[in-house]
């Protein structure tokens, strides 16, 4: 899609921002090519009316990338009525692909077999890749909640919607005792240990918390220890949505008591597992436990992450154990925390050592009222991106032309979700 087929409502809000940000145009630059980024290069509408997202060097649509892409353009989705139907399109293939299989977290346009067919797993053609990942069950559901509270649109609230709530839930319950019941097993055969699972693909051993199991990280990286504690976070928000969509559109009050149980028990195993007292930082939440009393404390900068707890609705800015992990995350006792000549903030085991991830940059902008914070990143923002005029997965602190993925739409849309609110912000002023 060229820049003058672009829907009006997105080239209105370029020029806006652009007027906005007069006084420093390259950051206005990016924004203008990161914004139009996602629906000129990763978006392709289908016959059946629904909308495949690529996640820009990979040609295949993850369930939580997907949401992330589209995400900006809910600003402009009640006044446009292509945003709408390209959103709108967006939630109807996600819920197809949970119908499908609810443990894979990538999946081809069509049944093709591209991808990690090799995996050990139960694979089918139309899965690029199969590693469980709570997050890419809460995505969806998200997306069509806001999407529904931004236009008033409900269509989507349908058999298949219902269907796959149904199927969430389920796999939920069942990974609460994931050495119990759960039927999923993962292995890649010659691949680094972040990309298989332990235990002939079980994983490593966890006890009954409460909390819901999860094989990866939204890096798809492997979990040290399967109960994932900013993913848990993340599916009792989402579930406070199903609760409200349930009993708006279905009225099915076995399933809508179903939810809310399972939200306070997941909810209860954070309060009980997830907490720890640091010698340094006070009470906090750790990354990752098993149950056993082990704890992975660190961040990643993949999202759901524990800095991007408020941006994902779990609590406030202000909340103080949230902002005791804060003050861990943003420090060098965070073993993914990097500082360097050119930059500081969080990485990812998922990508070298000494690399900052775009993402984690603007979620951290997201989650601050601090403006001195705020001009900071917006800084790092505009000398980071090499000159290409977009953002990366991770670059060098000391070296920011020296990053992974060119073209990686996740990373780019966060980036205007985060200039969006500093220019709202302003304005409000």
């Amino acid at each position: 899609m060229e820049t003058n087929t672009l829907p009006a409502t997105m080239i209105n809000m370029m020029e806006d921002i652009t007027c906005r940000l007069a006084d420093r145009p390259k950051l206005a630059k990016m924004f203008q090519n990161c914004f139009k980024n996602t629906i000129q290069t990763t978006v392709k509408r289908l016959e059946d009316q629904s909308t495949f997202i690529i996640t820009g060097d990979i040609p295949a649509m993850w369930l939580r990338d997907s949401a992330a892409q589209v995400k900006p353009y809910l600003a402009l989705a009640d006044r446009d009525e292509t945003i709408s139907t390209i959103i709108e399109g967006v939630i109807k293939r996600q819920i197809d692909y949970v119908n499908i299989d609810p443990y894979a977290n990538a999946f081809n346009k069509e049944a093709d077999g591209a991808g990690h067919q090799n995996d050990l797993t139960d694979m089918s053609d139309w899965i690029w890749e199969r590693k469980y990942e709570i997050d890419s069950l809460c995505y969806p559901i998200q997306l069509s909640y806001l999407f529904w509270k931004r236009t008033g649109i409900t269509r989507h609230f349908d058999a298949e919607f219902f269907k796959a709530v149904k199927k969430i839930i389920g796999v939920w319950k069942v990974e609460q005792h994931h050495e119990e019941q759960s039927p999923y097993r993962f292995q890649r055969k010659n691949c680094p240990p972040s990309d298989t699972l332990t235990r002939d693909g079980l994983g490593e051993p966890v006890c009954y918390t409460g909390m819901t199991w999860s094989g990866f990280r939204p890096s798809d990286d492997a979990c040290m220890y399967g109960y994932l504690i900013p993913s848990n976070m993340f599916a009792v928000v989402v579930l406070n949505y199903m609760e409200e969509i349930l009993t708006s559109f279905y009225k099915t009050s076995n399933l809508i008591s179903s939810v809310t149980e399972l939200k306070k028990q997941i909810q209860s195993g954070i309060n009980e597992y997830g907490i720890v007292k640091h010698p340094k930082y006070g009470k906090m939440y750790a990354y990752e436990t098993d149950g056993f009393g082990h704890y992975n404390l660190m961040d990643d900068a993949n999202v759901p992450s524990l800095l991007a707890l408020p941006y994902l609705g779990f609590c406030s800015i202000e909340d103080e154990i949230y902002q005791n992990t804060r003050a861990f995350i943003l420090s060098e006792d965070n073993p993914y925390y990097f500082e360097g000549k050119a930059a500081k903030g969080i990485g990812s085991p998922h990508t070298p050592d000494q690399y900052v991830w775009h993402i984690a940059l603007a979620i951290q902008g997201l989650t601050t009222n601090s403006s001195e914070e705020k001009e900071e990143l917006l800084r790092l923002f505009e000398t980071t991106d090499a000159d290409t005029g977009y953002m990366h997965e991770g670059f060098h602190v000391d070296d920011p032309t020296q990053f992974t993925r060119k073209w990686f739409s996740w990373a780019n849309a966060m980036f205007c979700e985060f200039i969006m609110s500093v220019v709202e912000s302003a304005s409000k002023k």
